[in-house]
Parts: C-alpha cells; sequence; structure tokens
C-alpha cells in the first residue's frame, strides 16, 4: 500500500512493544532449541549482531528477517508473530501488511497480507502488480497448493511448462511444487488475491 492510499490523520502504529515481544520469543524458541545466538544466526544467513539486536527488542526488523529466522529455528514465521491474545480476525484495508521478499522488486509489485497473521493453514494476499511486472527470473517454488484470483487487469502464470492467460473473475488452482511465475504485460495493472496453504513467507 503506497502512502497516497494511507488516511492523512492516521496514528504511526507502536512497534516498539512489538519488537520487544517478538524478541523474547525469538530468545525463547533459540534456548528451547538448544541453539547459541551463533548457531542461529548462521541457520538463519544472518549475522549475529542482527539477531542479537532482535532478542533485545532493539530496531525495526523487515518481514524478510523474520522469515529467515523462522527457517533458522525450523518453525512457521507466523509463529514468531504470536504477540497478542486477542487478535481481531478481520483485517481492514488500511490496515494490511506489506509483505517484503526476494520476488519483490522496487515499486513493480506490492503484497499485502490479507490474513491477521501466519499461524493458521493457509495464508491470502493481496497482490498489486505494475505493468511490465514479471517474476520469472526468480520462479516461486513450495510445499503445499496455491489458489489465485484476478480483480482487475489480465495476468500470465506460469506453472511448469504451461502458461495461462487470467482475465477479471478467472481463478486457477496448482500445485505449488511446481516452479510458477507471474507476467503482466500490460498495459493495465493487476490487482489478485493469491492463496496459499501451507503459508509461505
Amino acid at each position: 500500500m503506497t502512502e497516497a492510499w494511507m488516511p492523512a490523520d492516521r496514528p504511526a502504529p507502536e512497534v516498539g512493544p512489538m519488537v520487544a515481544a517478538i524478541g523474547a520469543g525469538v530468545r525463547a524458541l533459540r534456548k528451547e532449541s538448544g541453539l547459541t545466538l551463533e548457531q542461529l544466526a548462521d541457520r538463519a544467513g544472518l549475522s549475529s549482531g542482527i539477531v542479537s539486536q532482535l532478542e533485545r527488542g532493539k530496531g525495526n526488523p523487515s518481514f524478510a528477517t523474520l522469515v529467515q529466522i523462522a527457517h533458522g529455528l525450523d518453525v512457521p514465521v507466523g509463529r514468531l508473530m504470536l504477540v497478542g491474545e486477542t487478535a481481531s480476525p478481520v483485517v481492514r484495508a488500511t490496515d494490511r501488511r506489506r509483505i517484503d521478499g526476494p520476488h519483490i522488486a522496487g515499486n513493480n509489485c506490492i503484497y499485502e497480507m490479507l490474513t491477521p497473521d501466519l499461524s493458521g493453514a493457509l495464508q491470502a494476499t493481496w497482490v498489486h502488480s505494475s505493468p511490465g511486472h514479471d517474476t520469472s527470473d526468480t520462479p516461486f517454488l513450495h510445499n503445499g497448493e496455491e489458489f489465485g484470483v484476478v480483480i482487475t487487469g489480465r495476468l500470465e502464470v506460469h506453472v511448469g511448462a504451461d502458461r495461462y492467460l487470467l482475465e477479471p473473475g478467472d481463478s486457477i488452482r496448482f500445485s505449488s511444487t511446481i516452479p510458477h511465475w507471474f507476467v503482466n504485460r500490460g498495459p493495465e495493472p493487476v490487482d489478485a488475491v493469491w492463496v496459499s496453504t501451507p503459508p509461505t513467507w
């Protein structure tokens, strides 16, 4: 979601307490797994300084960093974000969380979570891709199944050697264990909803 879509008087979220809670959870999971800080950093592909900073509740880690730490701990990333006891099941359009990752380059594509967290059996994502967005250089590949429905625009979906052209209202389901990628050849932006199970971010 770009800043232009955000209400001008919307208060900035309080991230400090959440980061502190996530950090405490990471430390507890690390000790539960019998890992040193350096071992976790090595397994996550991060520096020990970054992991130490997070465990102490400092900074504002990116979503990609949390994904790497979850991988190092061998837990779903949603488990790191279970910091509230009564999280609302509703995600307002103005409250969607942006997702960062290796398949997201520049401003060509925006990924936003439609589910409150990643602790459930599925993950739903709103994807807005600009004309020219192409993920063929970095195909997606993960366990489970994937379902998508195009809301606006026309999207090429490649699943292995097969190519499908989806128009507004069209949907697709496939095994996400097959390499898949997406191309928006334009001239319009594409809005689509993607659901994957289990959560992959």
